[in-house]
C-alpha cells in the first residue's frame, strides 16, 4: 500500500496506485475463454478438476444439523458409482461449524464458515473477530470474511485493510478468503484496487472472493478475469501467491470449464489445484457429476 500524502482522496490514490483497468480488453479478452474447445479425455480432467475445486455450500437460515450432516457426506463421497474426488470444502454458518467437524473429523474435506457478519459485514469489529475466534475454535479450516463495501466507497480504505488485517490475526492458522462483493462496488477499476488492497494484508493461500450469493450479481468471467489480473500483477511484484475463488451464478459444467479456462491462461498451471482456485457452489456439483456421468 503507498503512503497517502497528496491531496488527493485515499481511494483516488489507491486507484491511482494500482492502475486502471481497460474495460474494453477486459471483456474482449473473456469472451474468447468461452469459444475454447475442449476435446473428450482433457474435458473428463477438467471436470474431475473442478469437482475437487468446489466448496459445497449451505447457507440457509433454515439449516440444521442433519442437513450440514448429509452436505458433509455428499463432499466426500460425492457419488458413489463414479470415481471422482472429494469436494475441497463445505461451507456452512459459524454456528453448523461444529457439527460439520463431528461428521467429517479428520477428513481431507475443508471446513469453511462464513464469519464476520455474513452477508452484510455490518456488525462491530469486535463482533465479527469474536465470530471468526468462535467458528476456528469449533474447528473451521478456512474463514470467508465480506468487507464493508460502504466503507470502502466511501474513501475509508485504510479502515478496510485494517479490519482484513485483523480478521487474518483471528484467522490463526485457518486460511481465510475476503469476500469483496463486486457487484456493490461498481466499477471494474473499484474491483482491481479492492483485490489489491485485501492481498497486501494477505499471506500465501488466502483467498480473495467475488460475492457472497446473497445479492443480484455475482461471479462473472469479466468480474473474475479482473481479479485474476490483479492476483498476477501482485505476484509478480511481490511474488506472493493470492488464491482466487469466485462464488455465486456458476451453476453448470460449462461455466466452470470457461473459468479453469481463465486461471489457466491468466495465472498458469500452479494456480489449476484446490490449494489455489475454487468455486463457491451448491448446485454446480449436481452438474458436474451428471456430465461425468455421460462421459
Amino acid at each position: 500500500m503507498p503512503t497517502f500524502t497528496s491531496n488527493k482522496s485515499p481511494l483516488k490514490r489507491l486507484l491511482d496506485d494500482v492502475g486502471p483497468v481497460d474495460q474494453i480488453a477486459i471483456e474482449e479478452r473473456v469472451a474468447k475463454f468461452s469459444t475454447r474447445s475442449i476435446k473428450k479425455g482433457s474435458k473428463v480432467q477438467g471436470l474431475n478438476l473442478a469437482l475437487s475445486m468446489v466448496d459445497l455450500t449451505t447457507l440457509e437460515g433454515k439449516d440444521t444439523p442433519g442437513k450440514i450432516e448429509s452436505l458433509c457426506q455428499k463432499g466426500q463421497n460425492p457419488d458413489p458409482e463414479l470415481d471422482t474426488p472429494q469436494v475441497a470444502a463445505v461451507c456452512v454458518y459459524p454456528f453448523m461449524v461444529k457439527h460439520a467437524r463431528r461428521c467429517l473429523g479428520e477428513s481431507a474435506v475443508r471446513i469453511a464458515s462464513v464469519a464476520t457478519g455474513f452477508p452484510s459485514g455490518q456488525v462491530p469489529l469486535r463482533t465479527r473477530l469474536q465470530e471468526v475466534k468462535q467458528a476456528v475454535r469449533d474447528g473451521a479450516d478456512e474463514i470467508d470474511m465480506v468487507i464493508q463495501r460502504g466503507l470502502f466507497l466511501s474513501g475509508q480504505v485504510q479502515a478496510v485493510q485494517d479490519e482484513i488485517a485483523a480478521t487474518v490475526e483471528a484467522c490463526g492458522d485457518a486460511r481465510l478468503k475476503v469476500i469483496l462483493e463486486v457487484s456493490e462496488l461498481e466499477t471494474y477499476d473499484n474491483i482491481r484496487a479492492a483485490s489489491f488492497l485485501a492481498m497486501s494484508v494477505l499471506r500465501a493461500g488466502d483467498f480473495i472472493k467475488t460475492s457472497t450469493g446473497k445479492t443480484s450479481g455475482n461471479a462473472t468471467l469479466a468480474n473474475t478475469q479482473v481479479m485474476l489480473e490483479a492476483i498476477r500483477d501482485f505476484y509478480l511484484d511481490t511474488g506472493i501467491p493470492i488464491s482466487m475463488k469466485p462464488a455465486g451464478g456458476i451453476k453448470n459444467s460449462k461455466q466452470a470449464l470457461h473459468f479453469l479456462v481463465a486461471v489457466k491462461e491468466t495465472l498458469g498451471d500452479a494456480w489449476l489445484t484446490n490449494q489455489r482456485y475454487r468455486f463457491g457452489a451448491s448446485s454446480l456439483l449436481n452438474d458436474l457429476l451428471m456430465q461425468l456421468r455421460k462421459q
